[in-house]
This record gives C-alpha cells, sequence and structure tokens, in this order.
C-alpha cells in the first residue's frame, strides 16, 4: 500500500488532471501510507519536527514577496530590467538570468518562478517578440532560478529539511557549497547562451514604461498584479531592498549563532507587512488569503509517504548498494551520489529523492566530513540535475502551467532538446568543483 500510495502521488503530481493542486495528491498518499501502518504516531512527532522549522521560513519569505508586490516592486523591477538594457537583447538576456538569480536567492526557487516568469511573459510581451525569440529568455530564466537554490539551503524548502537531517548548520553549508554551485551555475549559463545565441535578437525596442497588456492572464498562486499602479518613490523600493538583504544576511547569522532561523524569517515578514500598513494602509489579513498554505501541507505530507517507504526498507537496498562507493573513494562517492540523486530526481521528482537519499546517507555510520560532502554533492542533484526533465521539479511544473495559461508554446520536445545539452556537463562540471573546492579548504 506504501508503495501504491507513492506511485500514485507521482503519477498524479506529474500529470496534474484538471490543474490539480498538488497538495490534494500528497495528502491522500500520506494518509494511505498512515493508514497501512508504515508511518506511526512517533513517526509523524518527528517529521513534523523536522519540517515545521523549514517550512515557515518558506512560508515567510513568500510573505515577504507578497509585500513587495503590494508596492509595485516586481513592476519597477521590469522596469528597470527592460531600462538597463539599452535596447540590445542579448543585454537582456544576461540581465534576465540576474533577475532569477538573485530573486531565488532573496526568497526561494519556488518563488522566483512563480515572480519572475510572469514578468518576463509581460515584458517580452510588450517587446513584440515571436515566439522563438521568447523561449531564450523564458526557459533559461527558469533553468537559472530552479538551479539557484544550489548555493544556499535557505532557497529551497526540501533543503532546509535535508539540513536538519544531516545536522548541518547554514552557515556551514553556505561555506561549502557558495562558490562551487555558483561557478556550475556560471557555467549552465554559459552553456545557454551558446546554446541560444542565434535565437537572442541582437536589438530590442526601447520603451519608456511597459504598458499594460488587456486581457492579458497572468494567473499563479501569489496573483502579482503587473499592471500600472501607484508610483512609489524610488527610494523606497531600495530601502526596502536593503531591508529584505539584511534579514537573508540574519538568517545565516542566525544559524552560525544556533537561534532558530525560522523565528528570524517570521520577524522579518512581520516588519514588513507593519511597514506596509503604515504606507498604504493595508491590514495583514490579506496574507491569509494570498499566502499558498497548500506549500506547508505538502512538504509534510511527501515526508509521511518518503518516512514509509524508508521504514519499509527503500533506503536499506540503497545503502546496500551505494555504501561500498561512498566509502571508498571521496571523489568517486561525490559523483556517484549526486549522478543518482539526479536520475531519482527526473524520474520520481527532486522532493523525495533528496530525502530518500539523505536519510540512506546519515544511516551509513560516515565520517561527519564525508556525510557532509556526499549531503552536498546530493543537493547539486537535487538541485540542478532534475533539470533535465520537467517534471523533476515542482518550480518546473509550476513554470510549465504558468505558460501554459498565458498560452506561450514550449513543448517538452523544445525543452528537453535545450536540457539535454546543458543539464548533464553542468552537473558534472559542479560536482568537480565542490570536490576541488573542499579538497583547498581541507588541506588549508
Amino acid at each position: 500500500m506504501t508503495i501504491f500510495a507513492f506511485l500514485m502521488t507521482m503519477i498524479l503530481i506529474f500529470f496534474r488532471p484538471k490543474e490539480m493542486n498538488e497538495a490534494i495528491p500528497a495528502s491522500i498518499g500520506a494518509f494511505l501510507v498512515i493508514l497501512s501502518g508504515s508511518v506511526s504516531m512517533g513517526d509523524l512527532l518527528d517529521i513534523t519536527n523536522k519540517v515545521n522549522g523549514a517550512a515557515i521560513t518558506i512560508l515567510a519569505t513568500i510573505v515577504m514577496a507578497i509585500v513587495l508586490e503590494s508596492f509595485g516592486f516586481f513592476y519597477w523591477t521590469a522596469e528597470l530590467l527592460l531600462k538597463k538594457s539599452k535596447g540590445s537583447g542579448i543585454r537582456l538576456f544576461w540581465f534576465t538570468l540576474l533577475l532569477c538569480f538573485l530573486m531565488t536567492l532573496f526568497f526561494n526557487n519556488d518563488g522566483s518562478i512563480l515572480i519572475t516568469t510572469p514578468i518576463l511573459i509581460l515584458l517580452l510581451k510588450n517587446l513584440g517578440l515571436k515566439n522563438h525569440q521568447k523561449i531564450p529568455y523564458l526557459l533559461s530564466g527558469a533553468l537559472i532560478a530552479t538551479a539557484s537554490s544550489a548555493p544556499i539551503g535557505v532557497s529551497n524548502i526540501v533543503n532546509l529539511i535535508a539540513l536538519k537531517i544531516v545536522g548541518m548548520d547554514l552557515y556551514l553549508q553556505t561555506a561549502m557549497m557558495f562558490i562551487p554551485s555558483t561557478l556550475g551555475l556560471l557555467f549552465l549559463a554559459t552553456s545557454l547562451f551558446l546554446v541560444f545565441r542565434k535565437n537572442i535578437p541582437k536589438i530590442i525596442p526601447v520603451s519608456s514604461y511597459i504598458q499594460p497588456l488587456n486581457g492579458t492572464k497572468l494567473s499563479h498562486p501569489l496573483q502579482v498584479n503587473l499592471k500600472k499602479s501607484t508610483s512609489y518613490p524610488k527610494k523606497l523600493m531600495i530601502y526596502m531592498l536593503i531591508f529584505v538583504f539584511i534579514v537573508r544576511i540574519s538568517l545565516f547569522i542566525a544559524s552560525f549563532l544556533g537561534i532558530a532561523i525560522s523565528l528570524v524569517a517570521v520577524l522579518g515578514s512581520f516588519i514588513l507587512l507593519i511597514w506596509r500598513w503604515y504606507y498604504l494602509k493595508i491590514s495583514p489579513k490579506d496574507i491569509l488569503v494570498k499566502t499558498p498554505w497548500h506549500i506547508l501541507l505538502f512538504a509534510f505530507c511527501m515526508y509521511v509517504i518518503i518516512y514509509g517507504l524508508h521504514n519499509i526498507g527503500l533506503t536499506d537496498i540503497l545503502i546496500k548498494y551505494t555504501k561500498p562507493i561512498v566509502e571508498g573513494s571521496l571523489f568517486h562517492a561525490s559523483l556517484t551520489m549526486g549522478v543518482l540523486i539526479s536520475i531519482l530526481s527526473n524520474l520520481f521528482n527532486n522532493h523525495p529523492a533528496l530525502m530518500i537519499g539523505t536519510m540512506a546517507l546519515t544511516q551509513m555510520g560516515l565520517d561527519p566530513m564525508v556525510l557532509k560532502t556526499v549531503y552536498l554533492a546530493n543537493i547539486i542533484g537535487s538541485d540542478i540535475g532534475s533539470l533535465l526533465l520537467p517534471i523533476g521539479t515542482l518550480a518546473t511544473l509550476i513554470w510549465m502551467h504558468i505558460l501554459k495559461e498565458n498560452k506561450v508554446k514550449i513543448s517538452w520536445k523544445k525543452y528537453i532538446r535545450v536540457t539535454l545539452l546543458v543539464i548533464p556537463p553542468t552537473i558534472i562540471f559542479t560536482l568537480l568543483c565542490l570536490y576541488y573546492w573542499l579538497l583547498i579548504i581541507f588541506v588549508s
């Protein structure tokens, strides 16, 4: 029953009949797993302890995004993006990737997709670009936005959950991961530019502002409103951006000092809510409606399903075949586990893949530093290697849904034709960067 619940959940999440919310099949699957007896009440308490901090942190981050949207921050960002491109399609391409990278670092990978995709759709439609000219910006932006959750654990809910299982703080994870994963992102960005260089328009129309598109439906969970809104002082936008940056830095300081990062995230979002209430006279009540609470339910239920698979012996099988490799050589262990999690992520989605891989690692009795190194290889496989197929990450599934809603055609065939060229070499390059970067750290 547990195996059936897992397969049923994955199939429904991938195909989403009648645009079903991903939390619904996850909830049904979790109920069946609990009914089967493979997850006990004690296990549920353990799961709650592991998931709640990460889920609260992600939800607090999304609240920040909603508040910024109320000030017209994302519309202002779109105008700034167009202005800085100075009529160059190539410059717009690189600024698009930079925007997607920063949005993921400031918020999270799902939030970045939800925010940047409608901005790009609006901007590209205003520029009058043809469909094949839009793909370089939209597809490259989505890949970079999703992969950018690798440098810091706080940008991805599943990374935060796995981080707690391994017993690794956010500060150490970033110190070990930021440089190699950022190099991997630069490699991915360069590869995407080389693949798309013929389709990127050299010159784009220059406009002083972005015209709202009548009848354009930009529908997604955060309900970002990109119509021309009340103009707020540029200084206010900059001050808010600085504040969000300070909150992000505070998360690392809190992690280093042993303070719950969820507490800092909630405090930051609370201050922004008060700020908005003061300037816009908007009550925090709207947050109850706009916040996608299903993310919390989805994360919890998926973890229940994976915990059930763990209890019936899936991790034991994984340990049996991977432990000899992991114990033999750190180099081979990093490459093997990174590639393995990439494959599992594309077959089963990166949430369960990383959870299963992480639980298996914690039961191998590895040296703490070896455990942390191989865990980081798993993160690379989960955050970057999972992008080979659209079903590899929830963020990509959301992105495909937004494109479909806005009648932008990017088929699976076009998607895979690009990712087959850029993702395999990127995952190998990033894993090699991780190994040699940690080698430098350990030697010094």
